[in-house]
């Protein structure tokens, strides 16, 4: 009966007449009233269906107007058209149709020349880089934590998207790990760190400003102020990091990561520090102090964050949790000058880069019982071990053909190729032989000046770290 096949919602917005039109049309266009097929009289559906005749009577005109019914006064209607025949001759008619190439932006027509994201991503593997180990998290904690948030969620006030809480405790762990100088409503909530980035970009930069950024250097920072029109130059590295250029015209923004460089590890001396800081002291630059793994030290006490140094409001911090908790948390954080803070705050909510309060709630709880200083102190020891395993492996099995750079924390190291070998060609052969690595050329802005490799280290346990240098040991000897 075609009545059990109809739904009518009388409470809907859609009247009965558009329902009714809308679900014979669907019925007739996947097939399930064949053509030839003789309807129901208007006034036996209404009965079926317990709506007015009328209301059934306008449904099959208007189908009838559109060439899906045949219906004449004193006779029941049919369907004139086969479904499958109707819609698949019309795609097939729209496929014979040469379809444009989409015209894209400068930016987006970029994004299949570099290798960020990692095109190779979909399962993880050792070596990647960038990535801390979600076994050891305490995922009974943290469900915990979730749990209660959501169960507290229908008694909350509605609350800044930025909330209080977790504002209130971040303010006060970046004060005492890291030397951050801000107060709670100086700190915005993100999906990422990368979600801050695009912020920045959208709110300081205008197409043509001139952007600085670390060559070689995270590839993220590049693309979203390119996405901005902005005008992106590498400036190179010495061993304290990115260098100064003398004489050089005061930029709009330049992006770093001072604590650990990305992708070297180097650290940034305070004399370089004071350099940079006062050069934007003319309030003609913004300064971007990327801590993705601020967190982590292991050699020596860690340096406080260049934003700590900031007295005249120029300095930008941005901080992520996937690093020291799990990558799928979602959730990065950004300091913002005391001058920038209203117009972040709306060009946060026009973007839509927000996070969910469900979530911060629960990380707000997490950070303030103590589980997170305490996950972090268990993490640093643990990592520490781990990078100090690849790198005695490295130098026993690979240290003919692979120069390390120890660095003093972080997640990640890099092994500079002694040889003439190209980097990307050994990052592919590695990655077939189930090794994952990234080539120290694919980080450039320019002309590389370096290869080699970035290995990730936090993420893997001693034995899979092992195993993983077995076989790089492997390929090197058959290369």
């Amino acid at each position: 009966m075609i009545s059990a096949l109809i739904d009518l919602d009388r409470a809907g917005d859609e009247g009965l007449v558009a329902q009714l039109t809308s679900q014979l049309r669907s019925l007739i266009a996947v097939g399930r009233l064949a053509k030839g097929r003789t309807l129901p009289s208007s006034r036996q559906l209404a009965s079926d269906l317990g709506v007015s005749r009328n209301t059934v009577t306008y449904a099959f005109e208007q189908l009838a107007a559109e060439g899906y019914l045949a219906a004449s006064h004193g006779r029941r209607p049919v369907v004139t058209v086969d479904g499958g025949e109707r819609f698949e001759g019309a795609g097939a008619a729209a496929s014979n149709v040469p379809s444009a190439k989409p015209r894209l932006s400068p930016w987006a027509s970029k994004l299949k020349r570099t290798d960020w994201p990692m095109s190779y991503q979909a399962l993880l593997k050792p070596l990647r880089p960038g990535h801390g180990d979600a076994r050891e998290f305490p995922n009974e904690i943290w469900a915990r934590c979730l749990r209660r948030s959501a169960v507290r969620a229908a008694r909350r006030e509605p609350g800044p998207v930025n909330r209080t809480r977790l504002r209130e405790a971040l303010a006060h762990y970046l004060a005492t790990s890291r030397g951050v100088r801000a107060t709670t409503d100086q700190i915005m909530i993100l999906p990422s760190a990368q979600a801050a980035l695009t912020l920045i970009a959208a709110v300081l930069t205008t197409p043509g400003d001139d952007v600085r950024v670390e060559d070689p250097g995270y590839p993220g920072a590049a693309a979203a102020f390119r996405a901005s029109g902005a005008r992106v130059t590498g400036m190179g590295l010495d061993q304290q990091g990115m260098q100064r250029m003398p004489g050089m015209a005061a930029p709009k923004l330049i992006f770093m990561t001072p604590s650990h460089q990305h992708p070297t590890g180097r650290l940034m001396s305070l004399a370089r520090r004071t350099e940079f800081l006062r050069s934007s002291m003319s309030g003609r630059t913004w300064i971007v102090e990327d801590d993705y793994d601020g967190e982590f030290h292991y050699d020596s006490r860690p340096v406080p964050a260049l934003q700590g140094l900031d007295v005249h409001g120029r300095v930008l911090y941005v901080g992520t949790f996937s690093k020291a908790m799990t990558s799928d948390i979602r959730l990065g954080y950004l300091v913002v000058p005391p001058a920038l803070i209203g117009t972040f705050e709306i060009a946060q909510r026009h973007i839509g880069l927000i996070a969910s309060s469900h979530i911060q709630e629960a990380l707000a709880e997490f950070i303030a019982e103590g589980h997170f200083l305490a996950h972090l102190r268990r993490m640093r020891r643990l990592y520490h071990l781990r990078r100090d395993h690849l790198v005695e492996g490295l130098g026993r099995r690979l240290g003919e053909v692979l120069s390390v750079e120890v660095p003093s924390g972080g997640i990640q190291l890099v092994a500079r190729l002694k040889r003439g070998h190209a980097d990307q060609a050994v990052v592919k052969r590695l990655v077939e032989a189930g090794v994952e690595t990234r080539a120290l050329s694919s980080l450039a802005l320019g002309k590389p000046r370096d290869h080699g490799l970035l290995l990730g280290f936090a993420a893997w346990r001693e034995s899979e770290i092992s195993a993983a240098v077995r076989t790089m040991a492997s390929c090197f000897s058959r290369g």
